[in-house]
């Protein structure tokens, strides 16, 4: 007769440090997106009102701007 025994090769110490890992990872990309919408937020913020209508943009569409540029720049 034949026998089929299943055994599991993670421990739960694996599967706890492998769930803090994700958890760093995201908190990682989180804090890159953050300082990238800083980042381009003040640059955008420097720019003069003549300078924002040679770009096609007025001082309102800046947030949005600065998020789009941090989702587009962090790779998940």
């Amino acid at each position: 007769m034949t026998y089929y025994i299943e055994t599991r090769t993670d421990s739960v110490i694996e599967r706890a440090l492998a769930t803090a890992a994700r958890a760093f990872h995201a908190a990682a990309e989180r804090y890159a997106r953050h300082c990238i919408y800083r980042t381009t937020l003040a640059e955008l913020r420097s720019l003069s009102d003549r300078e924002l209508t040679d770009l096609g943009m007025s001082r309102s569409m800046l947030p949005g701007i600065a998020w789009q540029a941090a989702q587009d720049r962090v790779a998940c």
